[in-house]
């Protein structure tokens, strides 16, 4: 029965990424009809079950914390391909694109994504254990990062408006690839072991998933395939219902960055789950791996890109946030430091970071 479950599994994993892109190809640049885009939507979800599946046998096979870094930089670069894409389209809103965007990401990530690993593992196993070293660390990267690129922008003066000049863009762009790039070395070579999960001392045994036979390099090579397809699924079909969204978002008199803010949910999807299930199985270090590597990737990749995309856009590209946006990034960074400290968290500390994440959204229908 059980061998029966997993072949059907594996269909089904199999043939969605495919139908997908082949969706993806024939509604591309077309407005759709009500029925067109149900079935997108169908498709759409199928494909963030299918990357989620798929990304956990190339995390079994290559172990942590490769795993939950390959998810996060392949659903940030597709993200980031989407974002210049729409920002070349130019318009009006494509200026605040990449700001809004990134800013949607670490707010969800940071607090919903992290918010929610915290809850669930604490509801289950008592408390939330993670390492404090690594989880620091990816937290400091973050909040320098977000600084550089979405703070200061604000403040400085050589440009009018919350833009950077171009030799202040150039900076950004390049302190946030030399960050990212030495955040990946330290995570991955030269002190991994922060970054690993730990079990809390009254466990007695491994969850049983540690347990299961690694999958063959051929199997994890054709799931990494399959995965980068059905990212590309979400991110492409995504895009093909965000017209759909903006007018419900307009028909309902709600500000248009609403839009970005449900294009980004749908994207992290894929993180969200993963990161739930590894909190279930009391692997909370990969939880948070997951949520601030997202963030970290999200603006380590996005500002370069959009900075380089910048040399070709017609129009001004903004960054600075808001004051409203400020303070909610300041308190989230505060929270999350006293969070990370300890090593362990409760119900509490998950629930406090939901708010946040609820708070934001509220403003963002509300601003």
């Amino acid at each position: 029965m059980t061998a029966r479950l997993r072949s059907l599994t594996a269909q089904w994993t199999t043939l969605v990424p495919v139908l997908a892109v082949v969706l993806l190809a024939l509604t591309w640049g077309r407005e759709l009809p009500g029925w067109v885009v149900v079935l997108v939507t169908a498709v759409l979800a199928g494909s963030v079950l299918a990357a989620v599946h798929h990304a956990e046998v190339v995390a079994h096979r290559v172990g942590e914390p490769f795993g939950s870094l390959v998810l996060a930089v392949a659903v940030t670069v597709i993200e980031v391909a989407l974002i210049v894409t729409l920002m070349l389209d130019g318009g009006d809103k494509s200026a605040t694109l990449a700001r809004d965007t990134v800013f949607a990401a670490v707010m969800i990530t940071v607090n919903g994504i992290l918010g929610l690993s915290l809850l669930v593992g604490s509801l289950r196993h008592g408390t939330a254990v993670f390492n404090s070293e690594g989880t620091g660390a990816a937290l400091a990267t973050v909040a320098t990062l977000a600084t550089l690129s979405l703070v200061l922008p604000t403040f400085t003066t050589s440009k009018p408006g919350p833009e950077f000049s171009t030799v202040q863009l150039t900076f950004a762009a390049v302190s946030s690839l030399i960050l990212y790039a030495l955040f990946v070395a330290t995570q991955t070579v030269r002190h991994r072991d922060y970054f690993l999960p730990i079990v809390k001392q009254s466990e007695t045994a491994a969850p049983e998933e540690e347990h299961a036979e690694a999958p063959s390099t051929r199997t994890a090579l054709i799931s990494l395939g399959l995965l980068g397809l059905a990212l590309i699924g979400v991110v492409g079909l995504a895009k093909g219902v965000s017209p759909t969204i903006e007018s419900g978002v307009e028909a309902a008199g709600l500000p248009h960055s609403v839009v970005g803010v449900i294009i980004a949910l749908l994207v992290l999807l894929p993180e969200t789950i993963a990161a739930v299930r590894a909190s279930r199985r009391n692997q909370v270090q990969t939880s948070m791996n997951l949520a601030l590597g997202s963030a970290m990737a999200s603006i380590g990749l996005t500002i370069p890109a959009v900075a380089l995309a910048s040399l070709w856009l017609p129009g001004p590209l903004v960054l600075g946030l808001g004051n409203t946006h400020m303070v909610l990034l300041a308190l989230t960074m505060v929270v999350g430091a006293l969070t990370v400290v300890p090593g362990r968290a409760t119900p509490l500390q998950g629930g406090v970071h939901l708010v946040l994440l609820a708070a934001y959204l509220e403003l963002a229908l509300n601003p």
